[in-house]
């Protein structure tokens, strides 16, 4: 087995930790993996940054970073996470949104099989935008196409064809030149006799 050694802190790992630690550090995201990468840095690197990048693979400054919050307690926002989020279309229209759910509401229709919560609607992205423009509402607030199935999915319409109930198909019945059907007239024969 390949052994990793680090010289200061008189630690070894061997190749399959460090590969299970990296694995771990993955599975995390933003500041739990930088207090992850902080902790296996103090650990096994003697809180060297640069060790941990050779040893780990991880970005020094990562690791870096994480190591000041560590020390100071003070998680640090990205400016992803200060900026992101882009407000969805109901936000954005809540007046519009309001309509579309009216409008989806009265055409819905819950599973035939009662085992989700999610209602079918037979309403299609496409009506959905002609009947609100019908409303008067512009086009400018009114979204695409598949802009439009995106909201109603993601509040729970599925856009999908609710089919009809189908009769049964007619049994076949049994003909005289059967030959179940004839045993059968025999027996009903006999009983009549009987009684």
């Amino acid at each position: 087995m390949k052994v990793a050694t680090v010289a200061e802190s008189k630690v070894s790992l061997e190749a399959v930790h460090i590969e299970d630690i990296r694995l771990a550090s993955s599975k995390m995201t933003g500041a739990d993996r930088r207090v992850f990468q902080a902790e296996m840095t103090l650990k096994y690197c003697g809180g060297n940054p640069r060790r941990a990048e050779d040893v780990f693979g991880w970005s020094r400054q990562t690791v870096q970073l994480g190591l000041h919050e560590k020390r100071t307690g003070i998680v640090c926002l990205g400016l992803h996470a200060f900026r992101c989020g882009a407000k969805s279309w109901e936000e954005k229209h809540p007046e519009v949104a309001q309509a579309l759910w009216e409008l989806a509401e009265s055409h819905a229709q819950q599973d035939p099989t009662f085992r989700t919560t999610l209602s079918f609607t037979r309403l299609t992205a496409e009506e959905a935008i002609k009947q609100l423009r019908a409303r008067g509402f512009a086009d400018d607030v009114l979204p695409s196409r598949s802009g439009m199935s995106k909201v109603l999915n993601r509040n729970g319409y599925r856009l999908r064809p609710v089919l009809k109930a189908k009769p049964q198909k007619k049994s076949p019945k049994p003909t005289p030149s059967s030959p179940i059907s004839g045993s059968m007239t025999e027996i009903a024969k006999a009983r009549r006799s009987c009684a």
